[in-house]
Formats: C-alpha cells, structure tokens, sequence
C-alpha cells in the first residue's frame, strides 16, 4: 500500500466578527420584545418568559469569546437576526464555493503544489449550501483541478472521515493528489433566538492537501500512521432543514430547521464513546497518550475538549499539548480540529507524533494519527 501524507493546509478567516458582547446585547434587546409582545400569556402563565444571556453565561458554558462570519448585516437586529446573506446567480461562484477556493490556494502553496497537480477535490462539511451541483465539482471548476470531485457531510466529523476517504484513494490507486477542503458557514443555520445556542457557532474554510509520500515536495510534511471512524445514531445533536420541507408549510419555519441539541445527553452520552474510541485506537497502534507531541481536538466546547484531555493525559497539561481555538473562532463545525492543526504544526520534528480528532453530531467520531516527516 503506499504511504499517504498530509503536505499542506490551508485557513480562510472571514472579513467580519461578533464578540459575545454584541451577540448578547442583540439577544437581550430581542429577549425584552418578545416578553413585551406576550406580556398578557405570560402573566397567565401560558408560555414562560424569556431570560436575558450573558458574556459570563456563555464563555463558562462553552469557552468562545468571539466568532468570525461571512455576513455579519442581520444577525445583530433583534427584528432579523440571521445574516442576510444575498442569493448569487446561478454563473456565478457560489459564496461556499469561494471560501472553499480560497482555504484551497492556501493549501496547495503551502504544499508546493499547482491546482492542475490535484486530482480529486472532497468538499466535507456540515452543511452545504445546495444538493447540486456538488460544491466539489465547483470548486473543481474554479480553481482547475483535474480528476473528479464529491461533497460528503458527517456534521463534525466531515474533515476526518474525508482525510480517511481521501487517504483510501490515494492507497488504492483512485487518486495520486487530494484536495480535502472544509468551507463552514454556519452562521446560516443558528438560532439566534435560543439562549443555549445563539452563540455556538462561526464561519470558516479548511483545507488539507494529501499525496503519495513519494511525490510530496513540502518541507512539513506529516505521514499518516493510522485512522479510525466510527458513528452511532443519535437524534441529541440535529438540524431537519432540508428539501422536504417546503412539502409541509405548516412546520417549514420551525426552530427544529436550525441546529438544535440536548447539550447534556450529548455529554453523557458522547464522552464515554470517544474515550472508548480512542483508546481502542492508540491499543491498536501500541500507542499511549503520552506518545503523542499535541492533540488537535475537535473545537466544540471547551468542557467538552477538558474532559476528553484530563481522560488522556490527566489534569497536567498545558495549551500546547492540546492549543483550543473555538475560543477565537468558535465552534466551527468540522473544521475545528484542522485549525488547530494548521495554527500549530509547524514546531513539530521528524518522528514527532500528533492526534486529529473529531466528535460530534451523528453521533461520529474520527481519529487520525500522523508523525511529521
């Protein structure tokens, strides 16, 4: 089989951002209309009154501070809140497409690659903007890969399952080059008017470049050793927008067509399933925790990530061995973890060993186990 590496990465940072101060101050304001407006069904105790968020209340629950967005126009007006993103004509790029492509250029200069050199573009995320055409095959287009190109969505875990699909097909011949490419704009599916997610969630792009070692003509390079991908259905992480919705008008505008959770199942549920997960993983590989240099964690929730850390390495240990970034660019859905390994690679020596990890709604969760070149 041949020997697969990650040669280059890439991150697209959108232009706009939202502190946890101007999202609570929206929701506040929004909080006051609501419990105006049903002041009378509330005094009679037919609905509950809204309370107001916090910045405290947020950054203890989740450990996010700030978030970047695509479209920041509409998401901060308690009458709108959503960005107010305008719709593109069918000629032209797609706005998924276009951060997609630059996370993309990012990737591949970094690698010392040309667009024509890759043949294959995996588009992995948590949502995409449209069935079809695939954004792939978009993006394929714009940048001038050759080959072929295919969407793939697995909520969080969209970038490790991708890197293992992409992986696959290095090994067996299907691909010699792959653009593993992560465009998130998840600001298009939260709820800014539910006080435990209005302040989940941020834009971004990822990308990753993966090729036979033999061809790799990057300085830092990083082999992959081992993966594992593993999913258990669950409905305690869920959005149920999609195109059948429009068949029943009566619930197409519910808040269950935005990403909703029962934040508590998740973690009482999820936490044994990674440890368990990770560890059958590193026993596989007749590796401990200890053996590896850094941990790119998926970026959810800093509780989430602390549990999952302390498990691994006990209560010792220091932001570099597992550096958080959701705290700068929120939870970014499937991208998390390769910020954090594109923000923090970079010191690593031949033979140094580090763990890409994913988790999330599905339930999914992926590993991947590389060693620097």
């Amino acid at each position: 089989m041949k020997q697969v590496v990650i040669s280059g990465s890439g991150l697209f940072t959108p232009p706009h951002s939202i502190s946890n101060e101007a999202l609570v101050e929206s929701f506040n304001a929004y909080v006051d209309i609501y419990n105006l407006e049903n002041a009378c069904l509330i005094e009679q105790g037919h609905i509950a009154a809204l309370s107001y968020s916090s910045s405290e209340f947020i950054e203890k629950a989740s450990g996010i501070k700030h978030r970047y967005v695509m479209v920041k126009e509409g998401i901060l007006d308690p009458e709108v809140m959503m960005p107010l993103i305008p719709e593109r004509s069918s000629e032209e790029l797609s706005v998924q497409a276009e951060i997609g492509v630059e996370a993309a250029l990012m990737a591949l200069s970094n690698a010392n690659l040309k667009a024509e050199q890759i043949d294959l573009v995996i588009v992995a995320c948590a949502y995409t903007q449209r069935a079809y055409p695939a954004m792939a095959i978009e993006i394929q287009r714009a940048l001038g890969t050759r080959g072929y190109g295919y969407d793939m969505q697995v909520a969080c875990s969209s970038a490790t399952f991708a890197i293992v699909a992409a992986a696959n097909a290095i090994a067996t011949g299907s691909a010699s080059r792959v653009l593993v490419i992560n465009p998130e704009i998840c600001s298009a599916q939260v709820n800014y008017r539910d006080r435990d997610s209005h302040f989940i969630f941020g834009d971004v792009a990822t990308a990753l470049v993966l090729e036979e070692q033999s061809l790799a003509q990057s300085d830092n390079v990083f082999k992959i050793l081992s993966s594992r991908c593993f999913t258990d259905y669950s409905n305690n992480i869920r959005s149920n927008f999609g195109f059948l919705n429009r068949c029943d008008p009566s619930a197409a505008h519910q808040a269950d067509k935005l990403f909703y959770q029962q934040g508590r199942k998740v973690f009482k549920e999820l936490l044994p399933m990674i440890y368990q997960h990770l560890d059958e993983h590193l026993a596989e590989q007749a590796l401990t925790p200890q053996s590896f240099k850094r941990l790119w964690l998926h970026q959810a929730n800093i509780n989430m990530n602390l549990f999952v850390v302390r498990k691994l390495l006990g209560d010792d240990v220091s932001a570099e061995q597992a550096p958080v970034v959701l705290d700068e660019y929120a939870n970014t859905a499937s991208a998390g973890s390769v910020i954090a390994f594109h923000k923090y690679s970079s010191d690593f020596k031949a033979g140094d060993l580090g763990l890409l990890s994913s988790f999330g709604a599905g339930y999914s969760i992926g590993s991947v186990i590389l060693q620097k070149c």
